[in-house]
């Protein structure tokens, strides 16, 4: 992936992003080959910046205030590929590949595995991995 290396609190390309009051955007995760969506999540500066140096995938996770390195836990990295941002300039796209084949927490590989279907949501995408597996203890 070629994209800007400056990453610093001056990058003329982190400020052409539409932040929010909270310093936040959205960014929509897609498999680079398959175009599926995997998963949607918040970037703050700090996350973009280091996801493009560092060539996977970093969020900012709103429940925990912290970044977060996908696949940090799980060993699910997402590598990236392609960073895109909207007409907008209010949200990003990051296209990657997904390493394991899993995306979400629920061990499937998308978080978007529901459907609606008349007035009900009906799973379409199997557990590929049990989450208790997944996010097990590994210093035992």
């Amino acid at each position: 992936m070629k994209v800007a290396t400056e990453t610093g609190s001056q990058s003329p390309w982190l400020d052409q992003l539409k932040w929010s009051d909270e310093g936040l955007v959205p960014v929509i995760t897609q498999d680079f080959r398959s175009g599926r969506v995997l998963t949607h999540a918040w970037l703050n500066r700090e996350a973009l910046a280091l996801a493009v140096r560092e060539g996977r995938a970093i969020y900012w996770s709103r429940s925990r205030s912290k970044l977060w390195r996908k696949g940090e836990e799980s060993g699910h990295i997402q590598k990236l590929h392609g960073v895109y941002l909207d007409c907008d300039g209010d949200t990003v796209c990051y296209q990657v590949e997904q390493l394991g084949g899993i995306a979400c927490h629920t061990g499937r590989e998308s978080c978007f595995y529901r459907k609606l279907e008349g007035n009900d949501w009906r799973t379409i995408d199997p557990v590929l991995k049990d989450p208790d597996e997944i996010y097990a203890d590994k210093s035992q």
